[in-house]
């Protein structure tokens, strides 16, 4: 992974600004959502999405998140299994290649799945951030777009951290 111009420090590029709080991002408004994922796509970025408004169990989930990353058939489909997939994810065992300046996880319609289980909700994001600061380890940039319809959502902390609203829509959703 390429590091960033410090020397850059007022005029940095999206994917910076992107994960300089945390490997988890929120959206609100579907526009800004495409215009970065359309930036990230044009920087080598594999992204890749899944919508979770239409997960109705966590079988859709798992199921959703599983065919989005080309995970392994013998897949668990369950927390622990998506926790040591996304391990694999992170050093690149299947899912993207070095070729991918980075690995983008795109999940839509959020507060949606959130309303029927939070706690999964919850465990997924969790698991995503430590997956990608261990992906981090190894020079691999891994970030978490999370659009969703309310723009007041409130998440507990992510990965030990607070999840922050992109820097085009952070003023505005509070």
């Amino acid at each position: 992974m390429a590091i960033w111009d410090l020397t850059d420090e007022l005029n940095h590029p999206l994917d910076f600004l992107l994960i300089q709080n945390g490997f988890i991002s929120l959206f609100h408004q579907q526009a800004v959502l495409d215009e970065a994922t359309s930036w990230l796509r044009n920087h080598r970025y594999k992204v890749v999405k899944v919508d979770a408004a239409a997960w109705q169990s966590t079988v859709d989930l798992h199921q959703d998140v599983a065919r989005a990353l080309d995970f392994p058939d013998y897949y668990g489909s369950n927390l622990d299994a998506l926790n040591d997939c996304l391990g694999d994810v992170a050093v690149q065992a299947y899912g993207w290649t070095a070729s991918d300046a980075g690995l983008v996880l795109v999940i839509d319609g959020f507060e949606a799945f959130k309303g029927k289980d939070a706690s999964t909700a919850h465990h997924l994001l969790d698991i995503f951030a430590r997956q990608a600061t261990y992906a981090a380890l190894f020079g691999h940039r891994m970030m978490c777009l999370v659009r969703t319809g309310d723009p007041r959502l409130e998440l507990p902390l992510v990965g030990g951290l607070s999840v922050a609203w992109n820097h085009h829509e952070f003023l505005s959703t509070r």
